[in-house]
């Protein structure tokens, strides 16, 4: 598959089956997450792997994960981030999301399913898994086997705004 049809195939699956992730995928995942780029490379973000029942049953406390058998909390370090010396804007949410957009789509290849998780509540995460003030968790991607119909490919000819719509070309 090339990468618009990984693309296009990708959906939010929000009810899994119990089948757990295997070692070789999650590590592939985690390798997308490796190789993907962080404004100067300054690579502020930590992933802490969920798969254990338990330490499942913690973020279930703090967000639906749709019975997802894996979690990857996202978390951005932000004494390590880049930050545009004009606004003093810190880029550690696109850096995250840039990470998660990779593993997303790697987990899609592989035949897994997603859903990336912002309606989390950050307070329970942070105590849950002992986080120090520097990482803030910026999202949860849950990922495993869909027990799901798949979403039509061509979805997006109908769900999304049209092309002229959301490109503009600068005229001269």
């Amino acid at each position: 598959m090339n990468f618009l049809e990984i693309a296009k195939s990708r959906y939010s699956v929000r009810d899994y089956t119990s089948q757990k992730v295997e070692q070789e995928k999650l590590e592939k995942i985690l390798f997308a997450a490796h190789v993907a780029p962080t404004a100067a490379n300054l690579q502020p973000v930590r992933l802490i792997v969920v798969q254990e029942d338990e330490g499942l049953n913690k973020i279930g406390k703090a967000a639906n994960l749709y019975g997802a058998p894996l979690a990857i909390i996202v978390c951005s370090e932000h004494t390590k981030a880049w930050t545009r010396p004009f606004d003093r804007k810190q880029t550690v949410d696109i850096d995250a999301s840039i990470l998660t957009d990779h593993m997303m789509i790697e987990a899609t290849e592989l035949g897994l399913g997603s859903v990336w998780i912002c309606y989390f509540k950050t307070d329970v995460i942070k105590k849950e898994f002992q986080l120090p003030d520097t990482l803030e968790p910026i999202n949860i991607l849950a990922i495993g086997y869909s027990n799901e119909n798949p979403a039509d490919p061509e979805r997006h000819a109908t769900q999304r705004i049209s092309l002229d719509e959301l490109v503009h070309y600068e005229k001269l």
